[in-house]
């Protein structure tokens, strides 16, 4: 697996515990920087990227012009198919989240390229980003697709999606917004499905409570569709924030 091949599968930011020391979901890798993305670091944060490092919530109208409804992803890899969802959809904000350097300036270079002013991107710990930044209702749809499976059962507290983590983000969540997922490792698929069945406020979209087609709206990814190649699976889950 190359390093861009890492990225595609995704390890995003932290997973909450409201009582207990945090256990991190993802590893800072020392991954290969080409120049122009260290180039759009430096040339392309001043108007693509966020700063959250004081705390303080985000100023949404001020960060998009506008006010629109927000699409948060949680570790958006190289960025291709997050800015691809962004382009095609140009009617509501999209706020990537990415811990890795490569991925930030990969996705800046995408955003800039196709003249996109509906996304921005934050390069810092989700929990952080969630906790401290965004407010209750803020966020009109939450993806998080190809998280770190954290496969060996002695990191397993590593994985972002467990209760506390449901319990974080779903005031975060406006009214009748969704929460969005993927993986390719079924018994992670299978641990989330039962973990957002059995969370209060939440009702999974699919008619026999189990899990979704491949949505339209979701690209393929090279990294899945190599598996695809190899007969790997991929499930698909969508919730809707309900009281």
């Amino acid at each position: 697996m190359t390093d861009n091949d890492a990225l595609e599968k995704k390890t995003p930011g932290a997973c909450p515990g409201e009582h207990h020391p945090r256990v991190r979901s993802f590893v800072i890798r020392a991954g290969r920087m080409t120049a122009a993305q260290q180039r759009a670091l430096q040339e392309l944060s001043p108007r693509y990227a966020l700063d959250v490092s004081a705390g303080q919530k985000l100023d949404l109208q001020a960060a998009f012009g506008r006010i629109a409804p927000l699409v948060v992803e949680i570790g958006f890899g190289m960025g291709k198919s997050f800015v691809q969802m962004a382009a095609a959809d140009p009617d509501r904000n999209y706020l990537g989240i990415e811990v890795h350097p490569p991925g930030v300036g990969a996705c800046m270079m995408l955003i800039d390229e196709q003249g996109l002013s509906n996304v921005r991107v934050v390069r810092h710990d989700a929990f952080e980003v969630l906790t401290q930044s965004l407010g209750p209702d803020s966020i009109d749809v939450l993806q998080i697709f190809f998280p770190d499976p954290w496969p060996k059962a002695r990191h397993h507290k590593r994985r972002l999606i467990n209760p506390q983590f449901v319990d974080l983000i779903r005031p975060l969540i406006r009214q009748g917004g969704q929460v969005r997922l993927a993986t390719d490792w079924q018994e992670y698929a299978e641990e989330m499905l039962a973990i957002f069945n059995a969370a209060p406020g939440f009702i999974n979209t699919a008619p026999d409570g189990g899990f979704v087609p491949r949505p339209e709206w979701r690209p393929l990814t090279k990294f899945e569709a190599r598996g695809e190649r190899l007969g790997h699976g991929v499930w698909d889950l969508v919730f809707r924030r309900e009281d």
